[in-house]
C-alpha cells in the first residue's frame, strides 16, 4: 500500500502541481511536437526516482510508468480538438491510474480486493447517493412541473446549472447528516439565500421568489429524508 500511495503521489504532483497551464496549452496546440510533453515526462521520472528513494532496482517500474505516461499523453494531445475535451481528460487519468495499479500489483504484489463493493453497507451507500442526486432531481421535476414558468431561470443562466447545483447541495446536506452536523444545513441554506438575494430582489417577481423557496425546501427536504432512511437501514444492517 505504501508503494502504491507513493506512485499515486508522484502522478498527482506531476500532472496537477508541477505542470503549468502554459505546458498544457502548448501540448494541445502543438500536439506531439511540443517540447513540454518531454519535459512533463522528465518531471514524472524525477518524481518517481525521488519518491522511490533513488533505488535503481526499481528502474523497470519507472520505465514502464514513464513510457506508458508518454504514450497516453501523446494519444490525448493527438486527439485534442477532435474528441470531447472532458472525455479525453477523464480517459487519460483512468488509463494512468490503471497503469499504476497494474504495476503495484505485478511488481510489488499489491492485491486490491473489490469485495467491499458488494458488501451491504457499500450497496446501501451507493443507493443513498443515487437517491440524493438523480432520483431527487426527477422527483423535483414532477413536483415543480405545475408551477414552472419561463422566468424561473434566467436566459443567461448556465445550461443545467440549476440541476447540478441542486445535486451538490443535497450531497452536502446528506453528508452533514451522516456526520451529525445538522447546523451545517442551516449555514448552507443561509449561504444559498444570500447568493440568490440579489437575483430575487432585482427581478421583483413574487412568483420567482416562491418558486425558489419551493425548490429549495423540497430539495433540502428530500436530502434529509434520504439521509434519515440511509441511517435507519444502516443501523438495521448492524
Amino acid at each position: 500500500m505504501n508503494i502504491l500511495l507513493l506512485l499515486i503521489l508522484a502522478h498527482l504532483l506531476g500532472d496537477f502541481v508541477l505542470q503549468p497551464e502554459k505546458w498544457v496549452r502548448d501540448k494541445a496546440e502543438k500536439k506531439g511536437r511540443s517540447v513540454y510533453l518531454y519535459l512533463h515526462i522528465l518531471v514524472h521520472v524525477g518524481l518517481l526516482f525521488t519518491l522511490l528513494r533513488f533505488d535503481w532496482t526499481h528502474w523497470p517500474v519507472i520505465a514502464i510508468i514513464s513510457g506508458s505516461h508518454y504514450l497516453i499523453d501523446w494519444m490525448k494531445v493527438s486527439l485534442s480538438g477532435r474528441w470531447n475535451g472532458k472525455f479525453l481528460f477523464f480517459a487519460d487519468q483512468v488509463l494512468h491510474f490503471a497503469v499504476l495499479f497494474a504495476v503495484a500489483h505485478f511488481y510489488f504484489s499489491f492485491n486490491f480486493s473489490s469485495a467491499f463493493i458488494v458488501e451491504d453497507s457499500s450497496i446501501l451507500f451507493i443507493l443513498g447517493l443515487i437517491c440524493v442526486t438523480r432520483v431527487s432531481s426527477v422527483i423535483m421535476m414532477y413536483l415543480l412541473a405545475s408551477w414552472k414558468f419561463e422566468d424561473a431561470e434566467a436566459d443567461d443562466s448556465l445550461k443545467n446549472a440549476g440541476k447540478y447545483i441542486g445535486m451538490l447541495e443535497r450531497l452536502f446536506v446528506f453528508g452533514f447528516i451522516l456526520l451529525n452536523q445538522w447546523q451545517g444545513i442551516g449555514w448552507l441554506m443561509a449561504a444559498k439565500s444570500v447568493f440568490r438575494f440579489n437575483d430575487l430582489s432585482r427581478a421583483k417577481d413574487r412568483k420567482l421568489t416562491e418558486y425558489f423557496l419551493m425548490g429549495t425546501l423540497i430539495s433540502f427536504g428530500l436530502a434529509v429524508l434520504w439521509a434519515l432512511l440511509y441511517l435507519y437501514f444502516k443501523d438495521a444492517l448492524q
